[in-house]
C-alpha cells in the first residue's frame, strides 16, 4: 500500500495527515535535546522531587496508579481549575491530558460543582434503588443508543462484567482481543497489552503473551485492522469464543484508527459466528462525539463499556447494550454487585455532563482540535519532520512515523526517542500531557483559542529545537 493510499484508507469520521516528504532527525540531536530537557526538568521541579521522595514511604513507586510514575519522578499537582493545573512548585500547567477524558468538562466546571453540591444535600450513599440512579440510567441509554445499562466504579469493572455477560449469553468462555489493546487490569485483558516483540509471534498471527502472574483463562489475540486474521480466528475457534472486545479506535497506543470498512466487517463476522461484539469506549465515549464512537463510526456493538467522560470527574463507569444480553443480568445468570454502584455523587456527574455536553458544545471543541491538528501538520511540513498527525473527536496526537500506524507492530516501529523529547519539551514549558508516550492530547470544553495557540506554538518551538 502506498502512503497516499494509506492516508485515504482510514474511516471517514477520523483524521490523519501524513506528509509525502520528510527528512530524518539525527539520533544524536535527539539525545542532545533530551539531555538538556531532563536537566531543565530537575532544576525547575524541586518540590515534585521532594513530594515523590515522601510518597515513596507510603505508596509503591510514590503514586496511586502505576502509570503515573516516571523516572526520575513525576510532577505532583496541588490544584486545578478550568484547563489548568498548579504543581507543588507553584507552576501553572496547561492540562492537555484532562484525566484521559474524565475531565472533559474541565476542572471544577461550575455545572458539575452545582450538581454535586445539590446531591450532597440529599445524601452521599443509599445502597438502594433511587430516582437519581434511574434518571442517570435513562440519560446514558438515550445518549448512547442502548437498551439498558448498569453502573460500576471503574473501567476495569465494566469491561470485566461485559465479558461475563457475553459468557453467560453464549455458554462459551473464550475471549478474543486485539494485540496491543488495553481494557483494564482484569487478567485476560493484560494479555498482549504491550507484548515484547520477541515473544509475540508473527505479525499476522500473534501469540498471546501471558505474564507469569496472570490466570487469563481461554484467551485469543488478533492484530487490529486485519480482517483475514480475524476470519481465520473465527473459522478455527468461534465455537469457543464468547466475545470480541475491542476499542473501536485504539487509544492506548497514541491513536490508531480503524481502516475504512474494518469495523463494519467485524460486525458482520461477529453476527456470522454468533460472537458477542463489545466496544470498549472507556477512553472514546464522549470524546468521540456527543453520542460516542459507535454512533460516530456507524457500527453498533452488542455491548458497550463506558467510564471517564460520562462522570464529570467523579469515579464512574458503566456497561450496557442490547436488552437480549442485559437480560442475563436480569435472570441472575450474571449477577452484578457493588456497594457504590450508582451512588448519588456519581449520578450528579451524569446529570452535569448531560447538561454540558451538547452536540453543539462538543462540535466547538472538535473544531478547536481540528485547528490544532491542521496547524501542527503545517509545521511538520515546514520543518520536514518524520511525523504525522492523527485525530478522533476531541483527541489528537503527533505520531513519529512517516507512514500510517495501523496496528501494534506499526506502533512499535515509531520513534520513541523523539516522542519522549517532544513530551518533555512541552512539560518544561508548561504543557502537561499523560506521563507515558502512548497517549494523546484532549481538547476539553474548558479549552479555547488561547490554549490551542499555546499547543501549536510549543510544537513550533520544538520543531525549531530539533532542527537547529
Amino acid at each position: 500500500m502506498t502512503t497516499q493510499a494509506a492516508i485515504r484508507s482510514q474511516h471517514s469520521a477520523t483524521h490523519r495527515y501524513v506528509p509525502t516528504t520528510s527528512t530524518p532527525i539525527s539520533p544524536e540531536k535527539v539525545a542532545t535535546v533530551l539531555a538538556a530537557e531532563w536537566d531543565l526538568f530537575t532544576k525547575s521541579t524541586h518540590g515534585s522531587a521532594a513530594e515523590s521522595k515522601r510518597a515513596f514511604n507510603s505508596l509503591p513507586l510514590g503514586v496511586t496508579s502505576s502509570f503515573q510514575h516516571w523516572d526520575p519522578y513525576p510532577i505532583s499537582i496541588v490544584s486545578a481549575k478550568g484547563a489548568y493545573m498548579t504543581d507543588v512548585d507553584g507552576r501553572q500547567l496547561l492540562d492537555l491530558s484532562m484525566g484521559f477524558g474524565a475531565m472533559l468538562a474541565g476542572h471544577l466546571n461550575p455545572i458539575v460543582v452545582e450538581e454535586v453540591q445539590s446531591a450532597l444535600t440529599q445524601g452521599m450513599l443509599f445502597v438502594t434503588p433511587s430516582p437519581t440512579s434511574t434518571d442517570a440510567a435513562e440519560r446514558i441509554c438515550k445518549r448512547f443508543g442502548i437498551d439498558q445499562v448498569r453502573f460500576t466504579n471503574s473501567g476495569t469493572e465494566s469491561t470485566m462484567y461485559a465479558v461475563r455477560v457475553a459468557r453467560s449469553a453464549t455458554g462459551r468462555m473464550g475471549i478474543l482481543k486485539v494485540e496491543g489493546g488495553y481494557h483494564g487490569s482484569y487478567d485476560p485483558f493484560v494479555v498482549s497489552a504491550k507484548p515484547p516483540l520477541n515473544k509475540a509471534g508473527k505479525a499476522g498471527k500473534p501469540t498471546p503473551y501471558i505474564e507469569p502472574n496472570l490466570v487469563p483463562g481461554d484467551i485469543y489475540v488478533v492484530p487490529y485492522n486485519n480482517i483475514p486474521a480475524l476470519e481465520k480466528m473465527f473459522k478455527k475457534n468461534a465455537k469457543k469464543i464468547a466475545c470480541f472486545i475491542v476499542e473501536p479506535v485504539l487509544e492506548n497506543l497514541a491513536i490508531i484508527l480503524p481502516d475504512s470498512g474494518y469495523l463494519e466487517r467485524v460486525r458482520e463476522l461477529c453476527d456470522q459466528y454468533n460472537v458477542v461484539l463489545i466496544f470498549d469506549e472507556v477512553k472514546t465515549g464522549l470524546t468521540a462525539g456527543a453520542h460516542g464512537a459507535s454512533a460516530r463510526l456507524g457500527v453498533k456493538p452488542d455491548l458497550i463499556t463506558l467510564a471517564k467522560s460520562i462522570g464529570g470527574g467523579l469515579p464512574l463507569a458503566a456497561f450496557g447494550g442490547k436488552k437480549k444480553y442485559m437480560d442475563f443480568v436480569t435472570n441472575g445468570k450474571m449477577a452484578h454487585f457493588g456497594t457504590f454502584n450508582g451512588n448519588p455523587l456519581a449520578m450528579a456527574g451524569v446529570r452535569a455532563i448531560d447538561r454540558i455536553c451538547s452536540d453543539e458544545v462538543l462540535e466547538i471543541a472538535e473544531d478547536f482540535n481540528l485547528q490544532a491538528l491542521t496547524r501542527i501538520g503545517e509545521i511538520i511540513d515546514e520543518y520536514q519532520l518524520p511525523a504525522h498527525t492523527v485525530g478522533f473527536g476531541i483527541k489528537g496526537c503527533v505520531t513519529w512515523s512517516t507512514t500510517p500506524v495501523r496496528n501494534y507492530r506499526d506502533y512499535k516501529a515509531t520513534d520513541f526517542g523523539v516522542a519522549e523529547a517532544h513530551w518533555l519539551f512541552a512539560l518544561n514549558r508548561g504543557i502537561i500531557t499523560p506521563p507515558g508516550l502512548d497517549e494523546q492530547w484532549l481538547i476539553s470544553v474548558a479549552h479555547g483559542q488561547t490554549e490551542i495557540d499555546m499547543l501549536v506554538e510549543d510544537f513550533r518551538e520544538f520543531a525549531k529545537a530539533i532542527r537547529s
